[in-house]
């Protein structure tokens, strides 16, 4: 109803003052919000209906998709492994690793025993050593190599990749020697005319092994490749939203891992809640000066790859950056954590360029910068809170 609606207010609102107006707006019956409801459920299956067409509900990529090959066999290359093996029971997953008895575990008890020991892999997910083996045939390329040992195995591999093979690119970070992202690195191995999309969001591998409701987001100048990494990975447990910012979505999958430390700093000094509210929000901030000074899409930020996987990163245990950052509060030393994990956090390595960014687009990111500098050694996590706090007071921006 507009303002001046005989509905909106009594007709006495002009004597009356405004404690005592009343609103004769009725709230939504609950027959309102069934209603509501139905029609929302009910242009979901329209929509399905459609995009499945005729396949039984199958997706029109995945129909057509035989076999697609998943380079790494860390726990997230793992599960998205699953989640296609799971989606399509004849499509061969194959994935490419360095280790012979992890691929024997693989094949022969379908468990990955070093990252996920504790679920069973469909039979259609298999490994092995041979990459040429592996991409003869595959329609699409999954890359779950972490992003510091990226450049190194596609400069061996270049020769076994076709350079029609859409890759769908996993890792987050930024390479420590050049600043790249994924997306510049891969075009820089493989060459400008790969297809690739980015798929990042907040999801970690125990809970899509789970099959607990997930989110993420696939990112490519190429909507159609875009809309195929949907198609492919989709299912009742993990939606796929599109986008073409790719860079933005890179850009907030690599510094989240750093603010994520931040976090982690904020709880083992046990500093408060008040404190971690305060850091995240700062952090999310520097992440969108950053992100639109380099080009990207502000609202980015605001969605999976940005603020729903910062959430995520910085606030839950699971997380491997969030646990550097907890570890080094209590005084730990960095070499004696990273020792200590048989996983990578990437963002102690992306760390070491945000100073590089910051200089170069001339963004003032102080938090990033101090977890930056606690990382390299120069200052205790206890000195990088106090000059924090001790920062002149600005206006919010």
């Amino acid at each position: 109803h507009s303002p001046s609606s005989s509905s909106s207010f009594s007709s006495s609102s002009s004597s009356s003052s405004p404690r005592t107006r009343t609103n004769n707006a009725s709230p939504p019956t609950t027959t309102t919000e069934v209603a509501e409801w139905r029609k929302l459920v009910r242009w979901s299956k329209i929509k399905r209906r459609r995009e499945g067409g005729g396949n039984g509900g199958m997706s029109d990529a995945l129909r057509r998709t035989s076999k697609v090959v998943v380079f790494g066999g860390g726990s997230f290359g793992t599960a998205m492994a699953s989640v296609l093996g799971q989606n399509k029971a004849s499509l061969q997953v194959v994935l490419v690793l360095r280790d012979e008895a992890l691929c024997k575990d693989i094949n022969e008890k379908c468990i990955n025993s070093r990252y996920l020991p504790d679920y069973e892999l469909p039979p259609n997910v298999s490994a092995t050593t041979d990459i040429e083996a592996a991409v003869e045939g595959a329609q699409y390329a999954v890359h779950a190599v972490p992003v510091q040992a990226s450049r190194a195995f596609f400069t061996k591999n270049k020769a076994h990749i076709a350079p029609t093979l859409p890759i769908i690119c996993l890792s987050k970070g930024l390479e420590v020697s050049s600043g790249l992202t994924m997306a510049d690195l891969i075009a820089e191995c493989l060459g400008e005319q790969q297809p690739l999309a980015i798929m990042s969001g907040p999801s970690f591998a125990v809970e899509v092994m789970q099959q607990k409701p997930t989110s993420v987001v696939a990112a490519s100048t190429d909507v159609a490749l875009a809309k195929t990494c949907q198609q492919l990975f989709a299912c009742p447990y993990l939606r796929v939203n599109q986008s073409n910012d790719v860079l933005g979505v890179e850009i907030a999958g690599a510094l989240k891992n750093v603010l994520a430390i931040a976090a982690g700093i904020v709880d083992g000094m046990e500093l408060g809640h008040n404190a971690m509210a305060a850091i995240v929000q700062q952090g999310c901030s520097e992440i969108r000066w950053l992100a639109t000074a380099m080009g990207a899409e502000p609202t980015t930020i605001f969605g999976l790859a940005g603020v729903g996987d910062i959430m995520l990163t910085c606030f839950v245990n699971l997380s491997r950056n969030r646990t550097v950052g907890v570890r080094l509060g209590k005084g730990e030393k960095l070499e004696d954590i990273l020792a200590s994990s048989s996983q990578v956090a990437e963002g102690v390595a992306t760390a070491s360029s945000v100073l590089a960014l910051a200089q170069e687009y001339r963004v003032s990111l102080p938090v990033l910068t101090a977890v930056a500098t606690v990382v390299a050694g120069k200052i205790s996590p206890r000195e990088a809170v106090y000059e924090i706090m001790m920062l002149p007071q600005i206006a919010e921006r």
